[in-house]
């Protein structure tokens, strides 16, 4: 029976298909990332067939009880019977550069690594180190464009896939992808832009590959930057406007959440609304309060509690959190010296 036409372009499909996998298959990716963020990414490379003979996270961390926390990428890369390993500080480990250059990886990918990486690490593959940024650069370079994005009250971010440089986010941009994260609270937002950078990465590392790739300098006059995230910056007082306050509930609603205190007491915020209401007290009081909610007056509007955790305590939502706290207009949150 002759071969059809059809018949020919599905063998030549699956021929195709045959021969980027085996181009996959060849091709070596050491991966560096540490949060949730970063694991779709490596599940991505894992999916679609890349070599990964080593996964490099940071060291593992104790939690409450004195419990050691894995990072998500060492337990996918468990899961997966991937290599890891953890240095303390990349740039001061020799073992590991060492380790990394005997692999001779064809490319190395970080997705939210947590570690600035050396030259003499950045000149060991030869397609180059990788970057899935959380931004849409040369916009909120540095280590937390995700929380940034919300304070400043974005309504759209994305991811940017750069070719690293030893600058701070400072290298050639190859792809870019736009989101909208309006209105949402960081672990929202990261999985999000996390699912957009794993598929634009696999999209981006073909055309890197054969050489196609274009790569577009940054305008530096253009730049803005987010620092690290300290503990101290989920505090308010409440003497910002309620729109800031709210910001920054959704931003630290991961960590290191936006907090007060009262009665003596921490409080944590984790859902609230802005009142385009003029306050009537001091800020950090409590305008009103209603069985679902209280309201608590800023240096401008009014904030709106609906969900927050009593330090002890579990989530709750605010009528559940009065109704054993018995919050009334008048009571005050503030700095930790007030108790």
């Amino acid at each position: 029976m002759p071969t059809t036409t059809a018949e020919t372009a599905l063998r030549s499909g699956k021929a195709e298909n045959k021969k980027n996998g085996q181009k996959k298959q060849k091709m070596k990716i050491v991966f560096m990332g540490t949060p949730a963020f970063a694991a779709s990414s490596l599940q991505k490379l894992i999916d679609e067939g890349y070599g990964i003979p080593l996964v490099v996270t940071q060291p593992d961390r104790r939690g409450n009880r004195n419990r050691m926390i894995l990072s998500e990428i060492k337990q996918l890369a468990l899961e997966h019977g991937l290599e890891v390993a953890q240095p303390a500080r990349i740039k001061k480990d020799p073992e590991l550069i060492e380790r990394i250059r005997k692999i001779g990886p064809d490319m190395i990918v970080v997705a939210a690594f947590g570690q600035i990486l050396p030259a003499s690490v950045l000149e060991i593959p030869r397609l180059g180190c990788i970057n899935v940024h959380g931004s849409l650069l040369p916009r909120l370079r540095g280590a937390s464009p995700m929380h940034a994005a919300i304070l400043e009250g974005l309504d759209e971010s994305g991811i940017t896939i750069m070719k690293m440089a030893e600058g701070l986010d400072t290298g050639d941009m190859i792809s870019k992808v736009r989101c909208r994260i309006k209105g949402m609270d960081f672990s929202e937002v990261s999985a999000v832009l996390a699912d957009a950078g794993a598929g634009l990465l696999v999209k981006t590392i073909p055309s890197i590959a054969d050489g196609t790739a274009v790569y577009e300098a940054q305008d530096d006059s253009l730049a803005t930057y987010a620092g690290m995230i300290k503990k101290t910056d989920g505090f308010t007082d409440f003497s910002e406007p309620a729109y800031m306050v709210e910001r920054k509930i959704r931003a630290f609603s991961e960590w290191p959440a936006c907090y007060s205190y009262t009665d003596g007491q921490q409080v944590k915020f984790y859902r609230a609304e802005v009142l385009d209401e003029a306050p009537d007290g001091a800020p950090g009081s409590v305008s009103s309060t209603d069985k679902n909610s209280y309201t608590i007056n800023c240096g401008e509007g009014k904030l709106r509690v609906l969900e927050q955790q009593l330090q002890g305590k579990k989530r709750m939502s605010a009528g559940d959190f009065m109704r054993g706290h018995r919050l009334s207009a008048g009571d005050r949150f503030g700095p930790e010296e007030e108790r």
